[in-house]
């Protein structure tokens, strides 16, 4: 099969497509029907966190500052000495 050949087929079929979509997308906005979120989709954003969850993630954020203020005073004192 000529390449060319299969490349404007292609073509040719996505147009198609393109106008058939089109299409069907002025009758759904002609009919006045809004389409409606399927249940299998999740919201986008920040989850929720209970408040046990929350404080767990707070002691181990502040341990990890902590850990990272020691490690730059200890590199600190070490360049200086």
């Amino acid at each position: 099969m000529d390449l060319y050949k299969a490349i404007q087929e292609l073509y040719g079929e996505k147009e198609r497509l393109e106008r058939v979509i089109a299409s069907l997308e002025e009758l759904q906005r002609t009919a006045g029907v809004t389409p409606e979120p399927s249940p299998g989709l999740k919201r986008r954003g920040r989850k929720s966190m209970p408040p046990m969850e929350r404080e767990q993630v707070s002691e181990r954020m502040k341990s990890y500052w902590a850990a990272r203020r020691k490690a730059r005073q200890k590199r600190a004192a070490e360049g200086q000495g």
